[in-house]
């Protein structure tokens, strides 16, 4: 991990570096400042569509970067109200800012408990300190 990696408080974790915070009725979902470092440049995304159904630890979509090809998992179950249209002009929003302009979809929760069972900040701190 290096100093400069982001792990803003708030938000919930997965050990696959996805993050989830809620917001309003929906839970918004990305990737980690630490899993963008690691993929490199973003040069393409791929999400579910709006009203598909995502479950918790199952792929949502695919992110490729110059280095590799990545799945992404979902932190949560439920329905996808919302995904970031910019990314398909602009993948490098991931790069540039994973945790906002680079946010990847909105889901309504079918159980906001499910959040619980992710990591908090420090629990996530620790898992990427670890390698």
């Amino acid at each position: 991990m290096t100093e400069q990696t982001s792990i803003p408080e708030g938000r919930r974790y997965t050990q696959e570096h996805e993050w989830a915070m809620v917001d309003g009725e929906v839970v918004v979902v990305g990737i980690t400042d630490f899993a963008q470092h690691e993929l490199g440049d973003v040069v393409y995304v791929e999400l579910s569509k709006v009203g598909a159904r995502v479950t918790a630890a199952e792929e949502f979509g695919v992110v490729e970067s110059v280095k590799a090809a990545s799945d992404l998992f979902s932190p949560l179950s439920g329905e996808v109200a919302a995904v970031n249209e910019e990314l398909a002009e602009h993948p490098e929003l991931v790069n540039d800012s994973p945790y906002d302009r680079g946010w990847m979809m909105h889901v309504r929760p079918d159980d906001l408990a499910e959040l619980d069972r992710l990591l908090d900040a420090q629990a996530y701190r620790q898992l990427i300190e670890q390698g």
